[in-house]
């Protein structure tokens, strides 16, 4: 296993620091036994974050400094004294089995994740199936019921409040597939390069009862985005229709696609996505994207999976993308950035609401 250049640092970090206080602690006490319980703690840290395998090479490079720096004679592999001899070896014991305690920990900590997100698909599977099937079945039980006694308005209204439960169904049923496919890394976008303002009207069109609530500004020339159509206007749909959920529902929601030129010389496309809701804390900023998680769903009478912005999110990272929360005075307001191609400027419409 590699490690990244930030991780290199940070065991670079603990190990220095280990080494500069037990210099110190010979200075100021001149025990070898405190010196080794700071070297340890250093081992113990490297072995709760990293894979164990470096801890067997940072306790043996501490075993050697500790010979090398605070054993006589000094500055010499030579160890004549018996008790720095077993002081080495105990220390080396001891790094072996916390690295598999910790090994031990971080398994029994994944275990109970899966756990935990196996229990949240079962929650969320038996709420968010359940509640528009029971809408679906209502509604067609009273349409077979009282079809003679109702308006046409009536029978209008019913009919629609079915059709919109089914397309909630389905779009549950997509994010959840999608989820799975993205926790398990299956995912791989088939691209081609395709105009992202036809893939936002085609999102637009997808919310048919709520459109006049959606602002769309495209700049006039933006970059070809490569990308996976389907799957991009899947990452915008949840997006928006998170917007719209958790935004008073007379007020507008905003999108805007902008490009940016960057120093590598490769555009980006900008999406941002506002409401006008109570928006997030910074707190919230990242743990919106993680699977199952939903913003005071109780408080704001919220009947939102949580899958959402968790597909999204997985779905943008497979493009290459990024995707965040931006801190603004109102609302919440979600960033989308995907690279864009040089070659090829597609025409949008500067200033276009929809």
């Amino acid at each position: 296993m590699k490690l990244s250049q930030l991780t290199y640092y940070f065991v670079l970090i603990v190990v220095s620091s280990a080494l500069l206080i037990s210099y110190g602690l010979d200075l100021w006490l001149g025990s070898n036994v405190a010196i080794l319980l700071i070297l340890q703690l250093s081992v113990v840290v490297v072995a709760l974050s990293f894979h164990p395998r470096w801890v067997y090479v940072i306790a043996l490079f501490e075993a050697l400094c500790f010979n090398f720096l605070f054993t006589v004679p000094r500055y010499s592999f030579e160890m004549f004294n018996r008790n720095d001899m077993v002081n080495v070896l105990v220390f080396l014991l001891v790094a072996a089995v916390t690295s598999k305690l910790a090994e031990l920990y971080r398994d029994q900590q994944s275990r109970l994740k899966q756990e935990q997100l196996r229990n949240s698909i079962l929650l969320s599977v038996s709420h968010d199936l359940r509640t528009p099937l029971a809408t679906i079945i209502g509604t067609l039980s009273t349409l077979k019921e009282y079809m003679d006694k109702l308006t046409e308005k009536e029978k209008a209204e019913l009919f629609n409040s079915a059709i919109s439960e089914s397309h909630r169904l389905h779009q549950y049923i997509e994010n959840l597939l999608q989820a799975t496919k993205l926790h398990h890394g299956v995912v791989v976008p088939k691209q081609s390069e395709q105009s992202v303002v036809t893939i936002m009207h085609l999102v637009v069109e997808r919310f048919s009862q709520q459109q006049s609530r959606l602002h769309l500004h495209t700049e006039d020339r933006l970059p070809l985005v490569s990308v996976s159509s389907s799957l991009i206007q899947q990452a915008i749909f949840n997006v928006v229709d998170n917007a719209l959920r958790y935004s008073p529902a007379d007020k507008p929601v905003t999108i805007s696609v902008k490009s940016l030129d960057t120093d590598n010389k490769t555009p980006q496309v900008i999406i941002e996505v506002q409401d006008q809701g109570i928006g997030i804390s910074s707190a919230q900023s990242e743990t919106i994207f993680e699977l199952f998680y939903s913003v005071d769903a109780f408080k704001r009478n919220d009947s939102g999976t949580g899958l959402g912005l968790a597909v999204s999110k997985g779905i943008i990272a497979a493009h290459q993308g990024t995707i965040q929360s931006v801190p603004v005075e109102q609302g919440c307001l979600i960033r989308i950035c995907l690279p864009g191609c040089c070659e090829t400027l597609a025409h949008g419409k500067g200033g276009n609401v929809l």
